[in-house]
């Protein structure tokens, strides 16, 4: 069984037991968080689509972690100008464990 939910933008293909990263949500670790705009549930060969979202339908997770992603460097160069600028970027993350898909 798995379900693809949808949070920050970004759709996720989640089946229970699994570790996933997602943007930043305001919780602590140890909270569970509800995911209600389900996308698609599919369990022993048969999918439910929504349109856009599935009702009464949600997917459970846990929060294990909030962290930091690597450094993205961003470096801006013009030939011949001596113009250059040097920045880097860490973009927060939630890691989350899937408990349950609700039918």
């Amino acid at each position: 069984m798995y379900a693809i939910i949808e949070t920050g933008g970004k759709q996720y293909n989640v089946r229970v037991g699994d570790a996933i990263k997602v943007e930043k949500l305001d919780a602590n670790p140890g909270e569970i968080i509800t995911f209600d705009k389900v996308l698609l549930v599919s369990a022993d060969g048969a999918s439910k689509i929504g349109t856009p979202y599935l009702e009464g339908i949600s997917v459970t997770a846990s929060v294990t972690d909030q962290g930091k992603a690597k450094k993205v460097v961003v470096y801006k160069y013009k030939a011949k100008k001596g113009y250059r600028k040097k920045k880097g970027h860490r973009q927060p993350f939630t890691s989350l464990k899937i408990e349950t898909i609700s039918r």
